[in-house]
């Protein structure tokens, strides 16, 4: 059973582990730290406003009811302030499931209660971008590097 909700410092450590278990757009954890993606820096985003959901498998009824902890294999995270969904990821084993479109779209759903048009930057040639067109994201800039900037009305 996947269990959509907001993400707590807690989950800290199981983003990470989804972060570093994609095989689109895989980076080391010494790559995301060069890039100040740390596990403190997003404790602290995630402390300070409701900036990142995650997919939780709780392993079916009976594991809920013994209280086992679940599994995160998937999360998305926004930057608020700048209007943009800043990561959207899922474990490789829970691609093409429903998952990634219910992170996103809960994303969304923040960014839109800021900004009117909210934006994001993937690889123009992955799959992510894409899945990305597949959810109404426009393609509105291509920037070095082979990636591309979208965006997306609130409707």
């Amino acid at each position: 059973m996947i269990n959509l909700r907001p993400a707590r410092v807690a989950d800290v450590a199981g983003i990470f582990e989804v972060r570093l278990a994609v095989t689109e757009n895989a980076l080391t954890l010494p790559e995301l730290t060069e890039m100040g993606i740390t596990p403190e820096a997003i404790t602290a985003m995630i402390a300070e406003a409701p900036c990142a959901w995650v997919a939780e498998d709780t392993g079916g009824a009976e594991a809920v009811d013994q209280g086992k902890p679940g599994q995160i294999v998937g999360f998305s995270m926004i930057d608020i302030a700048e209007g943009a969904l800043f990561a959207a990821f899922l474990r490789p084993s829970h691609e093409g499931c429903g998952i990634g479109t219910g992170l996103v779209a809960l994303a969304e759903a923040e960014l839109f209660r800021h900004h009117e048009t909210i934006w994001l930057e993937t690889g123009a040639t992955t799959r992510a971008a894409g899945f990305y067109r597949r959810l109404g994201w426009q393609q509105v800039e291509y920037l070095d590097g082979g990636d591309i900037r979208l965006k997306k009305s609130r409707r």
